[in-house]
């Protein structure tokens, strides 16, 4: 197995049957099977809310993905920031929890189903034309300020801006597009356990 064919494996585990053909995936396990009721639940003030995670990380993939790593325009456009309701560029970073909480309260969560499944097709698009030469070399700092430009890092622009330049770009897929959602589902786990629902599939 090389290791376009091994990233696409992982990254089906990362998201919906509906885009990686599995239905025991992580994403199924975490977001499966909820009320639009049970998905706005914060069972804590230290926890986020499901709908909150599914954002956060949807938004990750899609800037790092695109706006970064290939330079494309993101999923989420001007259309997409309409059906979501709400208005933020970035994905969530140093959000307060009053901040957290308004998001969840606000985001349309059919629409963030639908999001979250296209950035996961696009991100399999593109890492499926992957040549061996775009698994090599770092992220550039030009990259990076592209996407401080449009807002992507909210209020940690200026550690993000330092952060991801040099990083080599294999290093930064796999970690946006597969350990930091898989972090974050096990958070999921957390807060469906806190809050009664259950585990999903």
């Amino acid at each position: 197995m090389d290791v376009r064919n091994l990233f696409l494996d992982q990254h089906a585990i990362m998201h919906s049957a509906a885009v990686g053909g599995n239905k025991m995936s992580a994403a199924e396990r975490a977001f499966a099977g909820l009320s639009d009721e049970q998905m706005r639940v914060r069972p804590r003030e230290d926890l986020n809310s499901l709908a909150w995670l599914m954002w956060h990380i949807a938004r990750a993939e899609d800037i790092m993905v695109n706006t970064v790593l290939t330079g494309r325009p993101q999923v989420c456009d001007a259309a997409w920031m309409k059906r979501l309701g709400i208005a933020r560029p970035d994905f969530g970073i140093g959000m307060t929890s009053p901040e957290v909480t308004e998001l969840t309260r606000q985001i349309e969560l059919g629409a963030l189903r639908e999001y979250r499944d296209a950035v996961g097709r696009r991100t399999r698009e593109v890492v499926g034309g992957f040549t061996p030469q775009d698994w090599e070399g770092p992220v550039t700092a030009e990259a990076v300020e592209r996407a401080a430009a449009l807002g992507a890092f909210g209020a940690r622009t200026e550690v993000l801006v330092k952060a991801f330049p040099g990083r080599p770009r294999a290093m930064v897929l796999s970690g946006i597009a597969l350990f930091h959602p898989a972090g974050h589902m096990g958070e999921a786990v957390t807060v469906r356990a806190a809050g009664g629902f259950g585990t999903g599939v």
